[in-house]
């Protein structure tokens, strides 16, 4: 039998109007899916018209314009509820999904279904919990001394891994999916005997000790910042915040 990293996967990655999860919207999203490393992937994409102002610091990362948007995307509510569907229908068919800094994309994606369908992503869910495979929590765990950053573009140039594209939904998507395969394979006599479920409860630890360490950097820095330890999605701030 395959080692996860050999088997099916999903990967989901959104774009957005900014980087506050609490205020900022979806403006397109991509799921890709691919059921062995040498199968080609299947990729379904969403174009969002948010209904808001885009400012030019995210199109100038994404390319998507208000007046591109007001006439190819869809509004809102119907395309979240797809999306959500989706994500769902991949936890019933047992593939873990991977998302790259998974707080920031799921914890916008179900801050926008309780904006627009009343419901949480953990609605949709049900009792098929996601079992979430986040490249850049499992790197900093397996290669946690190496120093320079970490981000897709990092990691891709790391493993080795073709990114073409960036900040595009879909070949971001792709692209973590294949840094997720080769982090496997790289470190498969460390992670070969764990179940997608078990690195999922692994991972929400190793992120609030990452987050931990952050933190107490920021504060050695003179610079004392809360980072939230909450993996894969944050909790709801309170009403008064």
């Amino acid at each position: 039998m395959p080692c996860w990293y050999d088997g099916p996967l999903a990967s989901f990655d959104t774009e957005t109007t900014g980087v506050d999860v609490e205020t900022d919207r979806v403006v397109s999203a991509a799921l890709v899916i691919q059921e062995t490393p040498r199968s080609a992937p299947r990729t379904t994409r969403w174009l969002i018209n948010p209904g808001v102002e885009i400012p030019e610091a995210a199109t100038a990362v994404h390319g998507l314009t208000a007046g591109h948007l007001a006439r190819s995307g869809r509004w809102p509510s119907p395309v979240l509820e797809e999306v959500a569907r989706a994500l769902a229908a991949q936890s019933l068919a047992g593939r873990p999904l991977v998302v790259m800094n998974a707080p920031f994309d799921l914890t916008l994606l179900d801050r926008e279904l309780k904006r627009h369908r009343a419901t949480s992503l953990a609605g949709y869910l049900g009792k098929q919990p996601l079992h979430v495979l986040d490249p850049r929590v499992l790197d900093k765990h397996l290669d946690r001394y190496r120093k320079g950053r970490r981000t897709l573009t990092d990691l891709c140039a790391h493993y080795e891994v073709e990114l073409e594209g960036a900040h595009e939904a879909a070949a971001d998507a792709l692209a973590a999916l294949h840094v997720v395969r080769a982090l496997g394979q790289r470190f498969a006599h460390r992670l070969d005997r764990l179940q997608p479920s078990e690195l999922h409860t692994l991972q929400a630890r190793w992120y609030a000790a990452q987050a931990r360490g952050l933190q107490a950097w920021f504060a050695r820095s003179g610079n004392p910042e809360p980072v939230d330890p909450h993996w894969p999605i944050r909790p709801e701030l309170p009403a008064a915040a």
